[in-house]
């Protein structure tokens, strides 16, 4: 058959014919670029020359070219449009995926030429291998090395078990929660229930409620995260109580798509796994190489910022018990919604004032774009001729200052059942000098659509989000690298966060703003006291926010904490316990999300890495001081910000890079001042 993937793609930038591609081409590309993946390491593994960077290093980085093309897409398909096929066969996958990883990283032969190139006067001598070179050997070292490549054969076979298992257990996971969020969208029958929320809103439930059948009723679409953003605007409680119960419901009411025996399954065969390869826990296995090093470092961050933000939430829930009085106690599907009123009684301001102004485009095209232009010098066109995975998705061309090309940007903005909850960004191609590949991104969100004719209006959090997850995009489109292992965003899981928590920073920031925040019907700007007020509630709370992502991070480390010997039988008991002994047992302030509907951790590839997002939020707070002690938004900040992080890729040592960059490590105190969490 003809197949697109058996070929790269002659359109430009190598953007996937997706005109072409159907579900059928799927299999048989798999099967074909393993197959093809593991012969010509063969052939690297029986040359008969001596070891060299050369024959050895380049190969492998040249290998399995096949297979990142169809696995690029496809996994990108299965995130973002999944359909039944598409699912049934990412089950069937996942366990043939995982034993080819392992043929690949437990081949001793393979490890022993990497040693043998890292132990040779290549590496070391003068005039030998350059520093992103040298890199990659020592990436490679280190990778084999906590896979298990050093490990007997019989305890290579045991491993192998573990890792098919673990990949048929996390894709199940994620499966049953996409089944589970899209069963317990909230079904609306009198739309007078929805009061509070804005028209969009309404019309956006009333879409998706005719999108499934239901004409005449409105349909709310979970969210990923526990915290429905439309409770801070659902006037019926009764409505806020039945939101916030279907989301924590996910996974854990028994049935079909019931998680917990997953939950419980995976963090054991992670600890059994752990030990096997000489680690005391998951957690010591991840963090061994990432910035982290240790579990203990990552707990002595934890801990020294849980404390403050779980007092900071006791003040914060006294003012809304406060504002409730007596006739009820605040339940956690009241904090969002009094959170506004004792903001807008404290502040005179309500973020849902600014949705107004916050019409889709505009954002993107006068603040998202507009931002990254300042800074970078980059333009982004819309190629309407090029054709991505989904009609909603369009595709941008990416130039920079001069016209020279950078590559191409995809933008998916809106739900649907098919696309799994959160936001993120994938790479379709990512950029390698040695393979001469361009680079294609994508930015995946999910924002309600509305009926045709109603303009999309964001809230404040979706156009943070926007902004986020387009930092995520830039390193992707930016990183200028020799080898594949390198490109884009490809760096340790705790710093991977950084740029794009930086890009969160010019949402706000007045030129930016003054930009792209009009009111969708008047054009006129948003008005100057609106975002004072805004920027003076800024630390406001901070208390709960800093806790129920802590309280996440937490449940995280205590799942892969525990030891091979360790015995769970009861996932919500575990969590109660995990999370009282930090003093984030507050039933106000639940998780950001509970271990049955814990994507990142289960089946997103943050296991023991949620983390990471305070971790690198230390960096990101330092570089925001940096950026505005310099000047903020010049192009001189832009271009030093691009040459030094977003550039290297994962090229060099990401620490290194950040001291290359600041001239010394980060500091914690303009994080702990960010978040309200200084004394």
């Amino acid at each position: 058959m003809t197949n697109p993937f058996f070929e790269p793609s002659t359109l430009l930038y190598q953007l996937p014919d997706f005109g072409a591609i159907t579900d059928e081409h799927y299999r048989p590309a798999f099967e074909r670029g393993m197959a093809e993946h593991l012969a010509e390491v063969e052939a690297i593994v029986t040359a008969p020359d001596a070891p060299t960077f050369a024959n050895t290093l380049i190969p492998l980085e040249r290998s399995g070219q096949m297979l990142s093309r169809v696995a690029t897409v496809f996994f990108n398909k299965a995130s973002a449009d999944s359909n039944d096929t598409t699912n049934a066969l990412e089950e069937e996958l996942a366990p043939k995926l995982a034993a080819h990883a392992d043929a690949l990283r437990l081949d001793s032969r393979l490890f022993a030429r990497i040693k043998a190139v890292r132990a040779s006067a290549e590496f070391g001598g003068a005039g030998g291998l350059d520093a992103e070179s040298r890199y990659l050997v020592e990436r490679y070292l280190a990778e084999f090395t906590q896979a298990g490549a050093g490990l007997g054969d019989a305890q290579k076979q045991q491993l192998r078990e573990y890792n098919r298992r673990l990949s048929e257990l996390t894709t199940k996971f994620e499966k049953n929660l996409l089944a589970e969020t899209n069963a317990l969208a909230l079904v609306i029958d009198d739309v007078t229930e929805l009061e509070g929320l804005g028209a969009g809103e309404i019309s956006a439930a009333a879409e998706a409620a005719a999108e499934r059948g239901l004409p005449g009723k409105w349909v709310v679409t979970l969210v990923l995260p526990t915290g429905h953003p439309y409770l801070a605007s659902l006037t019926d409680r009764r409505v806020r109580e039945r939101l916030f119960t279907a989301s924590r419901s996910r996974g854990n009411r028994g049935g079909e798509f019931d998680n917990r025996d997953l939950v419980l399954e995976i963090t054991r065969l992670r600890a059994l796994r752990a030990g096997l390869l000489g680690f005391e826990s998951h957690a010591a296995f991840v963090t061994s190489d990432e910035t982290a090093a240790t579990p203990a470092a990552v707990d002595a961050l934890l801990r020294r910022l849980a404390p403050p933000a779980a007092r900071n939430t006791r003040v914060e829930q006294a003012a809304l018990q406060r504002l409730f009085g007596g006739e009820y106690v605040v339940e956690a599907w009241d904090w969002a919604y009094l959170t506004e009123k004792v903001r807008k009684a404290r502040f005179d301001v309500d973020t849902a004032e600014m949705r107004p102004y916050f019409e889709a485009e505009r954002v993107l095209r006068d603040g998202v774009f507009f931002a990254a232009n300042r800074l970078y010098g980059v333009t982004f066109t819309e190629r309407a001729d090029l054709r991505a995975y989904h009609p909603e998705a369009r595709v941008f061309e990416v130039h920079d200052e001069g016209g020279s090309a950078v590559g191409l940007y995809v933008l998916d903005l809106y739900t649907r059942d098919s696309k799994r909850g959160g936001a993120w960004m994938n790479s379709l191609v990512s950029q390698s000098a040695l393979l001469g590949h361009p680079v294609i991104v994508t930015n995946n969100l999910n924002v309600p659509k509305p009926a045709e004719g109603t303009p999309t209006l964001l809230t404040f959090d979706e156009v943070n989000t926007f902004f986020h997850e387009f930092g995520h995009a830039l390193h992707g489109l930016f990183a200028r690298v020799t080898y594949p292992k390198f490109s884009g965003t490809s760096v340790f899981r705790d710093f991977v966060e950084f740029p794009s928590q930086v890009n969160e920073m010019w949402m706000l920031w007045p030129e930016v703003l003054a930009n792209y925040a009009v009111h969708h019907l008047t054009g006129e700007p948003m008005p100057a006291e609106l975002v004072a007020k805004v920027q003076a509630s800024a630390g406001f709370n901070e208390g709960f926010a800093t806790s129920e992502y802590l309280a996440a991070a937490l449940l995280d480390q205590a799942w892969h904490r525990l030891g091979a010997g360790d015995a769970v039988e009861d996932v919500a008991a575990f969590e109660a316990a995990a999370l009282a002994g930090f003093g984030l047992g507050n039933p106000a302030v639940p998780p950001r999300y509970s271990s049955t509907y814990f994507a990142h951790t289960f089946s997103g590839g943050y296991d023991a890495g949620y983390y990471s997002y305070i971790w690198s939020e230390v960096l990101d707070a330092d570089t925001v001081e940096w950026f505005t002690e310099n000047g903020g938004l010049t192009r001189a900040n832009g271009d030093r910000f691009r040459q030094r992080l977003l550039g290297v890729g994962g090229s060099r040592d990401p620490l290194e890079a950040y001291r290359d960059f600041r001239g010394r490590d980060a500091d914690i105190a303009p994080l702990l001042a960010r978040r309200g969490l200084t004394p």
